[in-house]
């Protein structure tokens, strides 16, 4: 108990793995400003894939709104291999396909920061065991495993990955990896403070706590499900290679 017999201090909550309609998400950015103030989250992270635009747009959104929450700038980046990684903290773009070392490089010459997402995850392209101890061995700054995520990619693994960091002893997150709407929120990372600095200052201190609500969660219909699997597989993809055309016009 604190001095004086107060109450402990509510510590911040933030969902740093959201996805938008700029990639393969169904909830748009003005959508995710909405429901993340409906939460009352302090912190969310935009993860679209290869692209920032939908973070800079929900940034912008939450500005104009005065919302109570920050926003962080990020991206799920594809590495070589296909390996997904979230960067965070940035304000361009990284570049895909290029080796988990040079993109952890990259993001950090920016000031940002790496995670792995969906470790281990057969699933879903994810950044696996030996791939993580490399990193370790060569004093890569990988910030931090998201231990909790509540996507079938996520869950299959939490029990191994759980008992692993109990060797690399790396920051713990927990997000949502919502491309659903009602999802967002769903599983989040307590930290000490309420802002994006605190956020970071709490990874770098391994004060990071991953939570997640209690089930069951929102469902979400086959028809949405369908919807996303088509921007996920078709709409998606052809996006990227019609930005990497333009880019070399």
């Amino acid at each position: 108990m604190n001095q004086g017999g107060s109450a402990p201090l509510r510590r911040g909550r933030g969902d740093i793995h959201i996805h938008t309609t700029a990639s393969d998400g169904l909830a748009a950015p003005r959508e995710v400003v909405r429901r993340s103030a409906e939460l009352g989250l302090d912190l969310i992270g935009i993860a679209d894939h290869d692209t920032i635009s939908g973070a800079f747009e929900v940034r912008d959104l939450a500005a104009q709104g005065n919302c109570d929450f920050e926003v962080i700038v990020g991206t799920e980046v594809t590495t070589a291999r296909g390996v997904h990684l979230l960067a965070l903290y940035i304000e361009d773009p990284i570049p895909s396909f290029r080796s988990l070392e040079k993109t952890i490089e990259l993001v950090e010459r920016q000031g940002g920061l790496c995670i792995a997402p969906h470790p281990l995850s057969p699933l879903t392209p994810s950044v696996g065991q030996r791939q993580i101890e490399r990193l370790l061995r060569l004093g890569a700054p990988l910030a931090a495993v998201e231990t909790l995520n509540p996507s079938p990619a996520g869950r299959i693994t939490r029990n191994k990955l759980l008992r692993l960091n109990l060797l690399w002893q790396l920051a713990e997150t927990g997000g949502s990896d919502a491309h659903f709407l009602d999802l967002i929120g769903t599983a989040y990372t307590e930290f000490d403070g309420r802002t994006a600095a605190d956020f970071r200052h709490s990874l770098a201190a391994h004060s990071t706590k991953a939570v997640e609500l209690p089930r069951p969660h929102p469902s979400v219909s086959l028809r949405d499900y369908a919807r996303q699997s088509r921007r996920s597989m078709i709409m998606h993809p052809l996006e990227k290679v019609r930005r990497r055309i333009g880019r070399r016009t």
